[in-house]
């Protein structure tokens, strides 16, 4: 039995939404998001393979620039979703997911490319700073509020950048000549990024906890006070009947 012509109207109309949908969501930072995903598998192949030779610093500078490559992309997309008015809910889940991924990739390869600057406790500080963030956020979504990036967090992120690359160049270059007798000490730029990474990365884990336990403690604090005031309000009285209602009439 073939469909009648309003059954084929509600098929057209269906697919034309639906392919409607499918433009808005692959849109122009919502792809630039994709290929920061993208690129972390390339970044940790060409960290982790043997197909690049650390003799002349090839590995090491290819993957530095990937890296940059791809931190940069993360203002990129969300100036542009602002810019162009195409904030989606797809960009608004994916980005800070592609971030905390290339973060996590990033630190557990490093791990195994570098594990003098980059042992594995550092790696689950880290990545552990991550997940708590996630899981903060999406408790208070789930309560109808949200926890807006901090400029302890931003910065948080740059500092970052810095370390993995310092770290990436000091597989290959422990100083790095820049002109004359004037060096750039690449080993202590990555000891010392690192470190400072770490710490940035515990105080604002504790910046998060603490503006979200202030919401929690807000919120919970107006549910008792309204609780308080509805239980102070006068409950009202059933209606009396008169005292001759239950008495029968006389004739």
């Amino acid at each position: 039995m073939l469909p009648s012509p309003a059954s084929w109207r509600i098929i057209e109309l269906s697919s034309g939404r639906l392919l409607e949908d499918c433009r808005a969501a692959v849109n122009l930072p919502n792809s630039i998001t994709l290929i920061r995903i993208c690129s972390i598998p390339l970044l940790i192949w060409i960290l982790s393979s043997n197909h690049f030779s650390s003799e002349h610093g090839a590995k090491e500078l290819l993957a530095s620039a990937i890296f940059v490559a791809a931190s940069m992309t993360d203002g990129i997309d969300g100036y542009l979703a602002r810019k162009r008015g195409q904030i989606t809910t797809i960009g608004i889940l994916l980005d800070p997911m592609a971030d905390k991924l290339l973060i996590a990739a990033a630190f557990v390869t490093l791990v195994q490319f570098n594990p003098t600057l980059v042992p594995a406790w550092i790696a689950v500080i880290i990545i552990g700073r991550e997940f708590l963030v996630s899981g903060l956020r999406s408790i208070a979504a789930s309560g109808g509020f949200t926890i807006e990036a901090s400029e302890l967090g931003k910065f948080k992120m740059v500092v970052q950048i810095v370390s993995v690359v310092a770290v990436i160049l000091d597989h290959r270059w422990k100083e790095w000549p820049v002109y004359g007798n004037f060096v750039l000490p690449v080993h202590w730029i990555a000891y010392a990024a690192i470190w400072f990474v770490v710490c940035v990365s515990l105080v604002s884990a504790i910046d998060y906890f603490a503006a979200f336990w202030s919401k929690i403690d807000r919120r919970v604090s107006k549910r008792r006070r309204r609780a308080f005031i509805l239980s102070r309000r006068p409950k009202p009285q059933p209606a009396s009947r008169p005292a001759d209602a239950d008495v029968a009439p006389t004739a």
